[in-house]
């Protein structure tokens, strides 16, 4: 199926802007991600070179405490990871207006609220959002909502890879 995204080249005065998915912040704080080595490695080299900056929400780390209260933990890893969150990536929250989308969302039959609590972050801040979650972009296509701020790993990997 052809996914349509927001084409977002990066010209030598723009940066792109990313909030990323709590899947790509896992592994800071100790929780391995299959298949995820080859996008933090091209968004390590990204930040490197100042192409590009990246966001977080209270949102990913309310999911990350989620999936840490499941299974063991390294207490000092788990401290350190949410420092370097905080210190590396930008702390950024959806509009009132996303919020209330979110929950809109919600109502009409999607169950991950973190999920679309990122997605109207994303719109209603005009940041990139990068997933590998596909049910959530069919769900907002059968919606009809605005999705060209998705950007799928995959794709992402084939725009700015090496």
């Amino acid at each position: 199926m052809k996914r349509s995204l927001r084409k977002c080249k990066i010209n030598s005065s723009d940066k792109l802007k990313i909030l990323l998915d709590t899947t790509y912040l896992l592994p800071i704080i100790g929780i391995d991600v299959e298949r995820v080595k080859e996008v933090l490695i091209l968004l390590k080299r990204l930040h490197n070179e100042g192409k590009a900056e990246y966001y977080y929400t209270p949102f990913n780390i309310l999911e990350i405490l989620g999936k840490l209260s499941r299974i063991k933990y390294d207490e000092k890893r788990v401290s350190l990871g949410l420092i370097s969150i905080g210190e590396t990536f930008g702390l950024t929250y959806p509009t009132i207006e996303g919020y209330i989308k979110a929950l809109k969302l919600r109502s009409k039959g999607y169950k991950d609220l973190i999920d679309l609590l990122l997605y109207t972050t994303s719109i209603s801040r005009k940041l990139l959002f990068l997933t590998r979650d596909y049910e959530l972009l069919e769900f907002l296509r059968k919606q009809g909502e605005e999705i060209g701020y998705i950007v799928f790993e995959n794709d992402f990997i084939k725009m700015y890879g090496s």
